[in-house]
């Protein structure tokens, strides 16, 4: 795929288009800001997460190996 050409023929298209419905969603998807699925998370979930990543430093977990074993 030639990204170049593609960009190319994307852009004629949408110059020939009159249908202010495509231009918008156009637009949209280029302005649109990319968004970290953190920021859509709530507090209680960030903490959660947080004191998990506390307990793996600390060596405070099992292996999904090891449990598997235990109830298998």
């Amino acid at each position: 795929m030639d990204i170049q050409l593609e960009k190319r023929e994307a852009m004629n298209m949408l110059k020939e288009t009159n249908d202010p419905a495509i231009i918008k969603a156009v637009k949209k998807l280029l302005t649109k800001k990319k968004k970290d699925w953190w920021d859509d998370l709530t507090d209680a979930q960030k903490e959660e997460i947080e004191e998990g990543e506390r307990q793996i430093e600390r060596g405070e977990f099992v292996l999904y190996e090891d449990m598997m074993k235990k109830y298998r």
